[in-house]
């Protein structure tokens, strides 16, 4: 098998890789057969979960909820520490407003929050 072509396989890759799991460990050769289908199974189980299971990057809206949770701020509290309205956090966690350039640094600043998020690239 050079590839996982199907849900099914795939089903059957990740049941072999977890049984295979308890035979290996950091003494186990590289030669032991049971090392070698680990590692081939396991990179067929990446490649195909990355394919079809990969997530994607996070939005600016999931990162600042995120963000919100982890500081215990209230969209209030967020509005005061971004030098905004209560109104205009509500409107950028909706997805109805996009923020400006000045405030989208803000955000990244006071934050934490990588740029490339805050500017959606």
């Amino acid at each position: 098998m050079t590839k996982i072509e199907n849900e099914a396989q795939y089903e059957w890759a990740v049941e072999r890789v977890e049984k295979l799991l308890p035979l290996i460990n950091e003494d186990t050769p590289e030669t032991d057969p049971n090392y070698i289908e680990l590692v081939l199974l396991s990179n067929l189980v990446a490649d195909y979960s990355e394919e079809h299971y990969a997530v994607g990057e996070p939005s600016l809206i999931d990162v600042l909820k995120l963000r919100m949770y982890e500081l215990g701020l209230s969209q209030a509290a967020l509005a005061k520490k971004l030098g905004v309205s209560p109104s205009r956090i509500c409107d950028y966690l909706s997805g109805k407003s996009e923020h400006t350039l000045k405030v989208g640094r803000r955000i990244s600043k006071e934050l934490n929050i990588d740029p490339a998020i805050v500017l959606g690239v």
